[in-house]
């Protein structure tokens, strides 16, 4: 979902949604902020949770089927998740520990087609860069369609009545297209200390101009 007042607009928050998004201070969208005032956690370097991870500019993914599971490895973060295909969902009552990647579930619909459901979600972490927040009650469903022997197209579903009065689509139809044989994913990696220095330079040339 693009973040213009236009798009905004359209957003189905209710009223503690709307009240969280006005106290997220981005750098980026409608609730862009100066660097002093930001308050994202990804720019401390906290994981980046999901479904941001594929929400904020989607890298490379690499993905990896064994007859359990299919491990989705990011370049973002060099970080991974896990969706089992053999098992359902712990019931809300049986997640004492809330993930930063949530727990999914995918089951196959078609042979060209993989739903995901993923729960659990530590709701310290943002949707998307912009800031739209949601709550322990998050429900986020992507599905997987493979349209043909190079591309997969990929539509996520935010499901949080906490926040939002109805589902909401940051993607719809996303097209994924296939590297090749010998892609390597590069080393992308949140470090607090660059993370730090990056921030009092972009500080110090805000200053300055």
């Amino acid at each position: 979902m693009p973040s213009d007042k236009a798009h905004e607009a359209t957003m189905p928050y209710t009223p503690a949604g709307k009240q969280a998004m006005d106290s997220h201070k981005s750098g980026f969208g409608v609730n862009i902020a100066p660097i002093a005032e930001i308050n994202d956690p990804f720019d401390n370097c906290d994981p980046i949770g999901f479904p941001r991870i594929i929400l904020f500019n989607l890298r490379a993914v690499q993905i990896v089927q064994t007859p359990k599971q299919v491990l989705m490895l990011y370049q973002n973060t060099r970080t991974f998740r896990t969706i089992w295909l053999d098992r359902e969902l712990p019931k809300p009552a049986e997640i004492t520990e809330p993930r930063w990647f949530g727990y999914s579930v995918g089951k196959w619909t078609d042979p060209t087609t993989l739903v995901v459901t993923t729960t659990g979600l530590d709701e310290s972490t943002w949707i998307d860069n912009v800031g739209r927040p949601h709550s322990d009650q998050l429900v986020v469903e992507e599905t997987y369609h493979r349209v043909d022997q190079f591309n997969i197209d990929l539509t996520v579903k935010i499901t949080d009545p906490v926040m939002y009065t109805q589902p909401w689509y940051p993607l719809k139809n996303f097209r994924l297209g296939m590297n090749s044989d010998d892609f390597d994913i590069r080393e992308m990696i949140c470090a607090v200390s660059q993370q730090a220095l990056f921030n009092q330079l972009l500080k110090n040339t805000t200053d300055a101009g």
